[in-house]
């Protein structure tokens, strides 16, 4: 197993596009006023005070354990992650199993709106296939079927409300599951019709939903581009980080929070992601930013992988969605956290 470990040359695992060297190797694990050094240049000092190095490499070799001991100390800003523990979690997210493991197969039957959805069209499909539209999408009766088994009689009246579902977009969660499904490779074309994979199958004979699920999770994860279910900027980084707030909801979200908390936390670790806003006549970047992060991780991501309950609240603020979130126990069965805050 390759164990990850970030260098001094390495992006910084703060977001902003720094090297490590030049950006949060210097950040304090101390408060203010400990009587810990002002800087990285007076703790460096500090610690060369005293010592004689018979040459230049021993001296090199004596910093490179300097930094790499100070990259492994517990950061504030992280939710008390070191900055290669968070660097990990960034960018070796499932290659990193000494910190955070992803099982193949659940423990149980998983429950989320995208295995709902999915199921609706693995039985659609089933032996014969689904015929396409024109435009390659799923065809609109089964569109149709699929958002009344999903929602309801009475909330498939009031989603319809002022317009109909005539193309699969515009039942977007069935969309989305039809996109990831093919990302996966669940799910295909073949012949003129969509048809389930041999892998499909063989995964749906061996464990069911508990081991079709671990593929999902990933593709959301890493593949499927979260920005394309909004209207904000791109923000790549909101989904990169996706691995730190499942830390944060399996270390504190065992009690309802709001979303505000989870989203001070983003920001606290991450607060070069404003710099990519610019000031909207309704919104600050920083409102833009926790709006973001909220409908894209917690409620489209997180809450449509069943890893959280995420409901909503009403808001003191103008055009600001809040809600109220809890993790739910399979996220303990999905994304198994074996590393120490």
């Amino acid at each position: 197993m390759t164990k990850h470990t970030i260098g001094c040359n390495d992006p910084c695992p703060c977001g902003s596009g720094l090297k490590y060297k030049k950006c949060c190797l210097g950040r304090r694990s101390d408060p203010p006023n400990s009587g810990a050094p002002d800087s990285l240049h007076d703790e460096v000092r500090q610690a060369l005070e005293g010592r004689d190095f018979d040459s230049l490499e021993e001296a090199n070799a004596f910093l490179a354990d300097y930094t790499r001991q100070r990259s492994q100390q517990p950061l504030a800003d992280f939710a008390g992650l070191s900055s290669e523990q968070m660097y990990r979690l960034l960018y070796y997210p499932f290659e990193s199993p000494d910190l955070v493991l992803f099982p193949q197969t659940l423990p149980e039957e998983p429950k989320a709106p995208i295995l709902t959805l999915f199921s609706l069209l693995v039985e659609a499909i089933g032996e014969q296939g689904l015929k396409p539209t024109a435009k390659g999408n799923l065809p609109r009766k089964f569109c149709r079927e699929a958002a009344l088994a999903f929602w309801g009689e009475e909330a498939y009246g009031e989603h319809t409300k002022y317009g109909a579902i005539n193309k699969e977009e515009d039942f977007f969660d069935l969309h989305v599951t039809r996109v990831v499904a093919e990302l996966v490779g669940l799910v295909r074309k073949y012949k003129g019709k969509f048809i389930l994979s041999r892998n499909c199958r063989s995964l749906l004979a061996q464990g069911g939903m508990a081991a079709v699920y671990p593929q999902l999770l990933q593709v959301c994860a890493k593949e499927f581009n979260w920005a394309y279910r909004d209207g904000y900027a791109e923000l790549p980084f909101i989904q990169q980080s996706f691995l730190f707030t499942l830390y944060l909801l399996s270390r504190f979200g065992n009690d309802w929070r709001s979303s505000v908390f989870y989203e001070d936390h983003f920001l606290q670790a991450f607060p070069m992601v404003l710099d990519e806003l610019m000031s909207l006549t309704y919104q600050t970047p920083e409102q833009q930013a926790r709006s973001c992060y909220t409908l894209r991780t917690l409620v489209h991501f997180a809450g449509f992988l069943g890893l959280a309950t995420v409901e909503p609240v009403e808001s003191d603020q103008p055009l600001v969605r809040q809600y109220r979130v809890k993790k739910s126990p399979q996220l303990d069965n999905a994304v198994q956290f074996s590393l120490k805050s």
